[in-house]
């Protein structure tokens, strides 16, 4: 759990290179991966940093990273945000957004 009296601030990028290398250039840390394998190691390296308000994770790791992800669904830090990658976008951060905003409120209203 996060002590909040040291709150993290920093906020990382995880997905495939293309996708988060640009995000280098306004600030925010970009952990490229390569399979599976690496970028659940890596989330959770960076999850158990405690260094990190947001990770954002690109559609093409959400199903490899889904347990992981899962876990930190409730948490204050890291929050943990899909973005879409390189080429056309999967609709899973449109999805995340819905449940959360169903959760928070109690109905759907992003429902098209």
């Amino acid at each position: 759990m996060i002590d909040m009296e040291k709150r993290p601030e920093k906020i990382a990028v995880l997905g495939e290179g293309r996708s988060v290398m640009g995000f280098r250039a306004l600030g925010l840390s970009a952990y490229p991966v390569e399979g599976d394998a690496e970028a659940v190691e890596t989330f959770k390296r960076l999850a158990r940093s405690e260094q990190y308000a947001i990770i954002y994770v690109t559609e093409v790791l959400v199903q490899a990273l889904a347990q992981e992800i899962d876990r930190y669904k409730d948490s204050v830090a890291p929050a943990v945000i899909v973005i879409p990658g390189q080429g056309e976008s999967m609709g899973l951060g449109l999805e995340a957004l819905r449940q959360a905003v169903e959760r928070a409120v109690g109905v759907d209203i992003l429902a098209e």
